[in-house]
Formats: C-alpha cells, structure tokens, sequence
C-alpha cells in the first residue's frame, strides 16, 4: 500500500540540528511541513557525551579580544574548509548559542551574565562552553519542548525510514518512507514537497568499530542516490571509546593513568602490552596522560606525540586479535607510582588537581567524580571490573557538499548537522554542535526568502507524477527478485568488521582496492546474495543495500585520495602494506599539500564520478555601516534577483 501526502518541506531526522530546523520554521510561520525520523529517541546527538562534552561559539566573556574574522580564520585553517561556510559557522554562533540558551539548555554563566569559555583543541581562544557531559542531549530535548508545546507543532512521522529521494531536473520533488512498525503489510508513504531538510547524522552504519550510539545509523547512501555530492569523505576522527558502553574515553579517563592490558579472546594470558614499546614506565605514563588532552588519533602526533597509544591499541586489537581494556584499579605494574618523575605538564597538572595518590580510580573520584558515575550509571563499576576499549569511529569531518546557504547541488535540498560536510582535516572541539545549529537557521532562512519571492512557486503535475510513480513501483518490486542464501546480519558484520580494519585510522591501498572489487560484486549482486526479505525484514534490505553503498563511496574517496597523491593527514594514516608490525609501515605526511583544494564524489549515471576543486575562500566583506545599511535595505529585491536565477 502507497499512502501520499503533499507538503511544502520535509525535516528528516530528530537530533538537535532537525529539531532546530523545525523550531527556525515554527518561528517564521512556514508551518507547512513535518519531520521524518525512524525514531525519535535515537541518534547521535540525544544519545552521546564525553565527560565535559564541549559546544563552540564566540567568546562572550572577559578580555578575550575575539572577532567574526578570527574565528571564521580559525575555522578555515582546518583545512579544505569552504570559507563562505566557516564566516557563517563564526557570525551565526552568537545567535545560535543564545537561542539555545533562550530554549533553557543550561550552558553555565558568572553573576553578571557573562558566558565564559575555555581553550578546546585546535583553538587558541576561550571560545568553548559546556552544560556537562550530555550537552548535546540537553540541546535535542530543550529544542524538542519548544516545538511540542508550539501550537504550530508539526507532524511527526516516527517510525518512518526514508529509502528514496524523489527528484527532477536536479530539484527536489519528494521523497519515499516506508513504515517500519507495519509487520504484515507492506506499506510506503510518498511526501510530495518542494524542500528537503536532511539532518540524519554521519554515517556511523558503515563501520564496526563505532563510539556512535547504536541507535544512529546515518542515511547518507540515500542522498548519494539521489545525485547530491559528498566532500571531504576521507575525513574522519577516531579515537579510543569504551564498547560497552559506546563512550569516548578522554579527558579524565586518560590524565588520572589507567593500566592498559590485553587479553586473548577468552579474557586469558593478559599482558601489561604498552610497556613493550617505551623506554621507561614513567614514559609510557606521560604519553597516557597526553592522551586525556589529544583524544582524537592524529598523525602529526605519533612520533614524541600521544597518538601512539591509539597505534599500538589498534595493533593489539586489530592486527594480532586480542582485546584491550582500561583497569583503574590499580597503577602499572602494580607498583606506585613516582609521579615527580612524569613530564612536567602532567606532573604539574596531577599536583593542581591534588591527585598525586593512589590508583587511577581514587585519582578519578578526586578529580571528575561524575565520570565514574557515568559507568556506574550503565552497569559497569570501575572499582570492581575493567573497561574494554577499541579504536572507534567518532565523527565525520566530512559529508554532503553545500553552499553557504546548507543547499546541495540538488536544489532544495538542504544538509545540516553532521551529515553536511561544513568541516575538512581538523576542526575545534565542540564545533559540530555549533555548525548544526547554524545550518538550521542558513537553510530555512534560504527557504524564507524562496517563498517571500516565490521562487518555489513551481509545482508537479498529475502527469510528472505518475511517470515517477511508475519508476518507483519498479523499484520496489526490485526486493521481490532477492534469492540468495546470506542473511542480513552476516553480511552486515562482514562488512563493517572490514571497513573498520581497511578504512579507520589505518588505510592500506592495496585492501582497499580489493575491498572495493568486494563492494562492487555485492551491490551488482545484491539480490543473488541476500535472502528474499519478509514485511519485516524490508527496513533491513534497504538497509544494507544503503549501508554497501555508502561504504563504496567513500572508500573510492579514500582510494582516489591516495592516487592523488595524497599523504596521511588527521586520523588517518595511509600506508602501502606493512609486515604486521604498524610501526614498521611506511607512511609520508601530506603537510598541507591538499589543504586548500577540497575532493567531491557524485553518483552520476551509474558511476561514482570523483572531482578535485579549490576551497571558497573566506569572502572580503566591507563593514563601513552605511555602506551596509543600505545593502540591507536593497536586500530583498537584490536576493529576489539572485534566487531567481539560481532556480
């Protein structure tokens, strides 16, 4: 059964940046629209933390002589960062900020108003701010309060999982759900709009090895469908996370010296494995230490740096086929610890925090007690048990191409959070947040002005639509010819276990191409693989075929990057084999060769087409007041004129 519905925009996913969209909507009247999500309660935003889990805006406290300029500045530095989108990302976050504020999330402030900050990493500035270990979380249900108590509170589609974009000519036309709570009959809704708010997360689905709540999956394959562009694909961070639960163990949880051990697969023969690899304990303990401050994996920081703790877990882990784990109970090789023997940063800062005692778990209730908690809460004490870690995926820098109004090249579709690839190699902590935010207010003021203008006063006829339909129908009886023998769920881990392995922090070239022939033979075959698929297994079969997709595009992303001449750069390290010992492999550093040119990756006829072109560069802006006054009163016919012809 194919249910239809018309309206004029569709938010498709439930996080902070949807919900901030829809609020941005309610607020400017444009009440002709409905969100998306397969359910509301999961996702990354609602569903993640760190132990200070950080949001990125302009200084709005003290002395800090920041500016617009400075940190668009800082932000395009990353690398391959569009600067239209970074001088966005630093004028809206004041704007941004405070409507969150304003929606009660209960970022803290001094008693006279003042917001202060601290120094995140990548930033100079004391731009970053805090409302604890679930900031993000706070965010997505202070924006989910104000749009249900709104009487304009839009319909929500939950349950609802979207396996097709609908376009024409390169503009948006609709888009195809199907309902996942319906067992027994098959049932599709297709949402005839004019716009489309994409705001579904990264890809989390494509890899094993994830920190990314369970609950988020990413919908980024369907878009690629549809013809919008990737950017930056390449660009990822890892770094070490607790598998259960999904928690990124940074900060706190390496600064108070946790014993790092291994173990076969059956939890036996456990070794104290680090100390292998360094001169002395009080080395090793250093580097540790480091790692609370460099969370993320960084190439630029393995030799004197700290990202050689993530090789050396990812070797243990991956390459030999043991587990890891954090034991807080009790200091390396269970013997005291002479602390004014570490380097002087973490000395220095262990003495301040008055933790220069003890274990790692008396250390940890002195210095961040509600860390401890945070397990303690999710079934896992650290007073009595060890905490398993692996390398995990934790963000994409990069996503779906835009320009500085959020719009793809598909017209009228429009990315926002995660799933928009406003970010290159490296980015400020906490900057993600901000950037969802501000997308929000870019694409539906860009939506705004369309209608102000009526620029999307087109519509699709009966006869458009039926010829759409058409092609629709073929597509869906396309699970009807399924006949293989593998079930969902065997392909699924196969796939992600091995895009963990040849696509995280280490990308070896050679197993990516085999993996890519892999990938073509099982997407040209999808339906000879895979068993025919009951009411209930469709969310699944679409599923897969999305998930097999996207892992294609971007390790053809990572592929071509290599043969480019790329050089290993954030998380990434590329190699060309290696002996079984990572540390031996051979690697070059790419030193900022690829810094202002950015990669493109789109779907076109059949073929995954892949593109190099040079950064935005941060536009020149000319700030004499009368000067912009009157552009501000010219606006509205200047912007008619430029949205016309954009159409």
């Amino acid at each position: 059964m194919i249910n239809e519905i018309e309206k004029e925009t569709v938010i498709v996913g439930s996080g902070a940046a949807g919900y901030a969209a829809a609020l941005r909507l309610i607020q400017q009247k444009d009440t002709d629209f409905v969100i998306v999500t397969e359910n509301i309660l999961s996702g990354t935003s609602r569903n993640t933390g760190s132990d200070k889990q950080t949001y990125y805006k302009l200084s709005l406290s003290g002395e800090d002589s920041d500016s617009v300029i400075s940190m668009a500045n800082d932000l395009f530095s990353g690398q391959c960062v569009d600067g239209d989108i970074a001088l966005c990302e630093a004028a809206l976050s004041t704007r941004a900020f405070y409507n969150l504020v304003e929606c009660g999330v209960p970022f803290p402030y001094t008693e006279f108003g003042e917001y202060m900050g601290y120094k995140t990493d990548h930033d100079k500035r004391l731009r970053a701010t805090s409302a604890g270990p679930y900031t993000s979380k706070y965010m997505t249900e202070s924006l989910e309060d104000k749009i249900l108590s709104s009487e304009l509170c839009p319909y929500i589609y939950a349950h609802h999982q979207v396996i097709k974009v609908l376009t024409k000519q390169k503009r948006v036309c609709g888009l195809v759900c199907l309902d996942t709570n319906e067992k027994k009959f098959e049932s599709e809704l297709i949402i005839w709009c004019k716009n489309i708010i994409w705001a579904t997360g990264g890809p989390a689905e494509i890899y094993k090895d994830s920190v990314y709540p369970a609950s988020q999956l990413g919908s980024t394959g369907v878009a690629f469908y549809a013809g919008v562009k990737g950017k930056n694909l390449t660009e990822w961070q890892f770094g070490m996370a607790s598998l259960s639960p999904r928690w990124n163990v940074s900060g706190s949880y390496m600064q108070v010296l946790p014993k790092f051990i291994s173990t076969d697969q059956d939890g036996e023969n456990e070794k104290e494995f680090l100390l292998d690899y360094f001169p002395t304990k009080e080395k090793m303990l250093s580097t540790i230490f480091l790692k609370g401050y460099q969370w993320p994996f960084d190439v630029e920081k393995i030799d004197e740096g700290s990202s050689i703790i993530d090789l050396l877990v990812y070797q243990e882990t991956i390459v030999r086929g043991r587990r890891v784990f954090l034991d807080f109970r009790q200091n390396s090789k269970n013997e005291k610890i002479e602390f004014e023997k570490l380097d002087k940063e973490a000395y220095e800062y262990l003495k301040n925090a008055k933790a220069l005692f003890g274990t790692p778990i008396e250390r940890l209730m002195k210095m961040n007690q509600p860390a401890v908690q945070f397990y303690k809460d999710h079934s896992v004490n650290l007073r009595d048990s060890c905490l398993e870690i692996k390398i995990c995926a934790q963000h994409n820098n990069g996503g779906l191409s835009t320009d500085s109004y959020w719009q793809t090249n598909i017209n009228n579709f429009y990315a926002i959070g995660e799933v928009c690839g406003s970010h290159g190699v490296k980015r400020p902590g906490g900057s993600a947040l901000n950037a969802g935010q501000v997308g929000a207010i870019r694409a539906t003021e860009h939506i705004r002005l369309k209608n102000k203008h009526s620029v999307l006063s087109y519509g699709i006829s009966t006869k458009e639509k039926k010829s759409i339909k058409d092609d629709l129908i073929k597509f869906l009886r396309q699970k009807d010819d399924a006949h293989g023998n593998r079930t969902y769920k065997d392909v699924w881990n196969e796939s992600t276990k091995k895009m963990s392995k040849i696509c995280g922090i280490i990308r070896d070239i050679d197993e990516m191409r085999q993996r890519r022939i892999e990938l073509d033979d099982l997407l040209e075959n999808y339906n000879s693989t895979i068993i025919k698929p009951s009411v209930s297994q469709l969310p699944m079969y679409y599923r897969l075929k999305e998930m097999l997709f996207t892992q294609k595009v971007y390790i053809e992303s990572m592929i071509d990057y290599f043969e480019k001449g790329g050089g290993s750069r954030g998380s990434a390290l590329y190699i060309d084999g290696f002996d079984g010992n990572i540390l031996s492999a051979s690697y070059k550093l790419d030193f900022l060769e690829h810094g202002d040119v950015i990669q493109e990756v789109e779907y076109k006829n059949n073929k995954i087409i892949v593109k190099w072109r040079s950064v935005r560069q941060i536009p020149k802006v000319n700030y004499f007041f009368e000067t912009q006054w009157k552009m501000y009163r010219d606006r509205e016919k200047l912007e008619r004129n430029e949205l016309k012809n954009e159409s």
